[in-house]
């Protein structure tokens, strides 16, 4: 059903990556926005690139996206693209290479499509509603991944950048099951739960926006995983508080939320 929305978000995530590599591998400044976070041109190219890209294949199409000013006419859209030109801006100052492009398609509050660039590897993952989740090598392979069905000798990946003591606590509760931990930066945390990688990350934080989720978030779904507030419930989008002030949790199987 969501055949070419999905295949319009690869193609703008991966025309976005090379602009985002262009500048990477080159000099730029750093700004601070007043939510103290930093961006740089790359975040606002790439933001330009995918907006302008999306705009002209689906113009009747609203936006939620990190680097452009919110409109509250997109509440009334049923249909919302949720960008977050660069994931892990951090990580991309840091030239870490733990940075992720993020495009979602949500619909009437629900995510049908997601997909995950990687600029610096050129890997992908992408997901849309019922239809599984996959993910796209460096040399173009395609493969349908799944999490894994562990419940013990677990690993958890935690943030590079974002860790707090909360998240801590309940990694050492439980140091009978959990015996990994690992550092990723953005999306690719739940990615890689979905491609049975890893089993759990907490973000027991509110510091996390729409985009920072929506892409990611139908890819560990589609991928039999769980990515769930600390009540359970799942999120929804295109919300007017555009906060995820919970925070979140995802898993591979709900024995391993562990709070």
């Amino acid at each position: 059903m969501w055949e070419k929305e999905l295949k319009a978000a690869i193609e703008a995530g991966l025309i976005a990556k090379e602009k985002i590599m262009e500048i990477y591998h080159g000099s730029f400044a750093v700004e601070i926005k007043e939510d103290n976070s930093p961006v740089t041109l790359a975040d606002k190219t790439a933001d330009k690139i995918i907006r302008e890209y999306l705009h002209k294949a689906f113009p009747d199409y609203a936006f939620l996206t990190e680097e452009s000013e919110d409109s509250r006419e997109r509440l009334s859209n049923d249909y919302v693209w949720i960008v977050d030109p660069v994931d892990g801006t951090k990580d991309f100052v840091a030239r870490d290479g733990g940075f992720t492009t993020n495009i979602a398609l949500c619909y009437k509050h629900e995510i049908v499509v997601g997909v995950v660039v990687v600029p610096v590897t050129g890997e992908y993952y992408y997901a849309s509603k019922n239809e599984g989740a996959y993910y796209v090598n460096p040399k173009g392979e395609i493969t349908r991944i799944h999490v894994n069905d562990k419940l013990d000798d677990l690993t958890v990946l935690r943030s590079v950048f974002h860790f707090n003591e909360k998240e801590q606590e309940i990694i050492s509760r439980h140091q009978d099951k959990i015996k990994h931990i690992e550092k990723f930066g953005s999306s690719l945390k739940p990615c890689r739960i979905a491609q049975g990688l890893a089993e759990i990350t907490y973000r027991m934080s509110a510091g996390t926006k729409e985009w920072d989720t929506a892409a990611c978030d139908i890819i560990v779904k589609e991928a039999g995983g769980l990515f769930v507030e600390p009540d359970g419930k799942s999120l929804t989008y295109n919300r007017e508080d555009v906060y995820n002030r919970k925070g979140y949790i995802v898993v591979n199987r709900k024995e391993n939320i562990l709070l």
